[in-house]
């Protein structure tokens, strides 16, 4: 008999964790399905597979990866514990893409694994601004690293290999900062994310990032400081590549959204276009995509031609404000404001329902400025969505740099710089006033005779009804009803009365369920109605198109 035995394979889990971050009430904003899906998720997913494909930890050790997007899923803590706890601590638990508003989400999170003796990393822009830009440790990141959470500050992309080893034979570094050493893009593992994270979501769109970086210089904006402003690319064969990952369903078109910090600056563009153009002519696989650009890409030649050729249906645009003084107080120098209806009939003459970013509290707005230059837009301006954000000095921003050296007050609670609260003294705004023009903002600019007027606009130009009716939706409900910025929302909002803010005490199960009872049938009565009014705005509109297209082919024909 041989005294060879073949040893039993060794189990090293990596938990990937998307966190959410907390509502008012100190509860965690969570939904039965939501109207996103993490690109983090998806890169870290497939850096995760590549990395147990080429058996990083030896042939010995099986990697098992498993994702978890707590905005569309309830996190359980003690299951997770438990699996790696009877494993022998063999695993780590990554927390990725955080942002400064779901960095304290992320340590509560992190606090009972680390209490277990397991390994947590947190990365994202939070940590890759704080630890990379600011001119020293913060106190929430000392405090992190003093709980032995690891931080991991830039792009994984090459790195993460040696994030493995380190959590497999347990010598983690408390920092990796890897900031200044960005990958290329070019050739790297495809991201991809299971049906079971897609199916979670009510969105089509799949995140897909064919490039990061951009060239501008905008005061507010931390993404030059993290991604740079040099355009790193995928191939036009990566992107194939990753559009080929996702299977077409019967019936159903696959639909993407280019998360490209500017897809217009993206210096491979015109291949990828090309590419695109090519797989809907020659093996008619019709993919749909939306994009984010900047206000001056309608002047780039053939960009928006071979855009819509591609399948490009939809446009995000960094409008940011309609005020000149504004705009260069933010150096948003690619913005015009007298360009800005050229640039809003270039996009949609071919088609492409138009979005833009609306910043309010720069040092010259009020109350009456912004809800003047809002009904301007409303009268002037040919734009399908409009998303409100309050000016928010996020750590690796010009604004957050010079308002932490000249010693200005910000607010402490990390939680509100979700572009929802006021966390900065404005000039000639209380924090209520600022707060409150931003929720009336909404009521504003998505009033009953304006949303008539969008879908009138909309039929008229040929603009896809249905994808708009469904953004207007969530931005008419988003705020107003689920006190929810309509880039969080989902549908059915889930509250788990235990999953509650660590300094907040819980309620009483009879207050808690009481009240939930009362806010679910409150939001579903309000949606269903929101929701009826607008098909049924939609058929009447369609109905006086046809009847006025009849009356005008008969006059032509009697003439």
């Amino acid at each position: 008999m041989s005294n060879s035995f073949k040893r039993e394979k060794e189990k090293f889990f990596v938990e990937l964790i998307k966190p959410s971050h907390y509502d008012n009430d100190g509860y965690v904003i969570q939904w039965w399905r939501s109207f996103s899906i993490s690109n983090s998720l998806s890169c870290l997913n497939s850096l995760t597979l590549d990395s147990a494909r080429r058996k990083i930890l030896g042939e010995n050790v099986d990697i098992i990866v498993n994702l978890h997007d707590e905005y569309s899923t309830v996190l359980s803590i003690p299951a997770i514990t438990r699996k790696i706890k009877q494993n022998k601590n063999r695993g780590l638990i990554g927390l990725v893409g955080v942002q400064t508003n779901q960095f304290p989400r992320s340590v509560d999170i992190a606090r009972p694994f680390r209490k277990a003796g397991i390994p947590v990393v947190i990365g994202g822009f939070h940590v890759s601004a704080s630890i990379a830009v600011l001119p020293e440790i913060s106190q929430e990141i000392q405090d992190a690293l003093n709980m032995g959470i690891s931080l991991f500050a830039g792009e994984a992309e090459g790195h993460f290999d040696q994030l493995l080893s380190d959590a497999y034979h347990q010598k983690l570094k408390p920092i990796y900062n890897v900031v200044k050493n960005p990958p290329d893009l070019w050739g790297q593992p495809t991201p991809i994310l299971p049906d079971t994270i897609i199916k979670k979501s009510l969105s089509s769109d799949i995140p897909i990032d064919t490039s990061r970086g951009c060239p501008f210089d905008c005061s507010f904006c931390t993404i030059i400081n993290i991604h740079g402003k040099k355009s790193r690319f995928r191939s036009a064969d990566d992107v194939e590549r990753m559009i080929r990952t996702y299977p077409r369903k019967v019936g159903k078109t696959p639909h993407f959204f280019f998360t490209d910090d500017n897809f217009a600056r993206n210096r491979n563009w015109e291949p990828i276009l090309d590419r695109l153009i090519e797989l809907r002519e020659k093996e008619d696989l019709h993919v749909k995509f939306g994009i984010q650009v900047d206000a001056k890409a309608h002047k780039i030649p053939r960009f928006i031609d071979k855009t819509a050729k591609a399948g490009c249906n939809s446009v995000f645009i960094g409008m940011e404000s309609v005020n000149e003084e504004n705009l260069k107080v933010a150096n948003k120098s690619q913005n015009s404001v007298t360009e800005y209806r050229e640039m809003l009939i270039a996009w949609r003459s071919h088609r492409i329902v138009t979005m833009a970013g609306y910043i309010l509290g720069f040092p010259a707005d009020t109350p009456t400025s912004i809800e003047n230059d809002i009904r301007m837009i409303q009268r002037e301006l040919p734009i399908d969505i409009l998303m409100f954000f309050v000016l928010t000095p996020l750590p690796g921003s010009r604004d957050h740099k010079e308002m932490l050296q000249s010693g200005a007050w910000m607010e402490a609670d990390l939680n509100k710089f979700d572009s929802e609260h006021a966390t900065i003294n404005h000039p000639k705004m209380t924090q209520d006033e600022w707060e409150g023009i931003f929720r009336k903002a909404w009521n504003i600019y998505y009033s009953p005779k304006h949303v008539e007027k969008l879908l009138r606009q909309a039929i008229r130009d040929g603009v896809g009804t249905s994808r708009l009716i469904g953004r207007i939706l969530i931005s008419q409900i988003g705020i107003k009803y689920e006190n929810t910025h309509p880039f969080q929302c989902g549908a059915f909002r889930r509250k788990i009365r235990r999953q509650r803010r660590a300094n907040m005490p819980l309620e009483n199960p009879l207050l808690f369920y009481s009240r939930r009872v009362l806010e679910i049938g409150k939001t579903i009565l309000f949606i269903s109605i929101h929701a009826w009014r607008l098909e049924t705005l939609k058929k009447r509109i369609k109905k006086d198109v046809s009847k006025k297209r009849c009356f005008d082919t008969r006059v032509q024909e009697q003439t």
